[in-house]
């Protein structure tokens, strides 16, 4: 006699016809067993350091000698501090004319790649490693192009065209040190805004680029109305990205002017690099550190949440 069939029915001990997990029932379980490891390291690289800098932040530990608890007086020091001040206005500026840089010389860039794709791999891979050196290394790169002597590129070829009387130093001279390292280092930034912005440029169907023509819409509606509406995914990671690493950037200005001439170039993480590592202040320092986090944090949340809307 033939034995009754479940007709699809689940059988004990199994969820839709498949077999329990080797954790049991809970997959849930299993994914923060398996995730333990990391959160971890997390917990001890991350988590451990911010808690103990934004304690720290609320002494005055100097050098070797114990700190003592003095509340809010860093913080109401620190932003009477005209150096402070004075480096986030840097630090603003910084932020701002960096990202606008980078992101619209690498979207421009897209623009022209995505015309002949193939013909311009070889240069889209030349801006991408530009992206992935170390910034201490094109840091020194820079500092051959801008040498005050003839040595220097820069200088070398306003003399090679006859203008000699434009030959300056320029990461020695207050009014151009901060432009030149704003420039060298919106270079190294160009990547990754040329990489996003190529390949959502890339997505777009290439029907509606033959339809615009055919009802004769101009290069620049097309611009308008098509490239850049339908390129704006790749342009927010990539403004959000270089926000971020326009705000922490430490090893170029470390390299090039070391915050000089007269603390000019000197932005908020230099400050922090000055006031702990230099002067010994590690609680004042810790201080900074908390400001440049807050600043992150703000930058970051809206587009967190944004990009979590988007998912839901």
């Amino acid at each position: 006699m033939a034995e009754p069939t479940t007709m699809g029915i689940p059988r004990d001990g199994q969820e839709g016809g498949r077999k329990p997990s080797f954790f049991g029932r809970s997959e849930i379980g299993a994914a923060y067993v398996l995730l333990l490891p990391m959160l971890v390291l997390f917990g001890c690289a991350v988590v451990y350091p911010l808690i103990d800098t934004i304690l720290l932040s609320f002494t005055d530990l100097r050098g070797m000698a114990p700190g003592k608890w003095i509340g809010l007086r860093n913080y109401t020091t620190l932003f009477g501090d005209s150096n402070f001040r004075a480096a986030l206005s840097t630090t603003i500026v910084w932020t701002l004319v960096v990202t606008a840089l980078s992101v619209g010389i690498g979207w421009g860039l897209a623009i022209v790649c995505s015309l002949a794709p193939r013909a311009t791999l070889v240069f889209r891979v030349m801006f991408f490693a530009a992206y992935g050196v170390a910034e201490t290394v094109s840091g020194f790169i820079w500092l051959g192009i801008f040498r005050p002597n003839t040595s220097g590129l820069v200088n070398a070829v306003l003399a090679g065209i006859g203008l000699d009387g434009w030959t300056n130093a320029w990461l020695g001279n207050v009014s151009t040190a901060l432009w030149c390292l704003m420039a060298a280092y919106a270079w190294t930034q160009v990547g990754l805004p040329l990489m996003t912005c190529f390949a959502s440029i890339q997505t777009i169907p290439k029907t509606l680029f033959e339809a615009a023509y055919i009802d004769g819409a101009r290069s620049t509606s097309i611009m308008r109305y098509i490239v850049l509406p339908l390129s704006m995914p790749g342009l927010r990671v990539a403004i959000f990205i270089n926000l971020l690493n326009a705000l922490r950037a430490f090893d170029m200005i470390f390299v090039l002017t070391g915050g000089g001439p007269v603390r000019s170039t000197e932005t908020i993480g230099y400050f922090m690099f000055r006031e702990s590592m230099l002067q010994f202040k590690l609680g004042y320092g810790a201080a900074a550190t908390v400001v440049l986090l807050l600043a992150v944090v703000v930058i970051s949340i809206p587009a967190i949440i944004k990009r979590t809307a988007e998912a839901t």
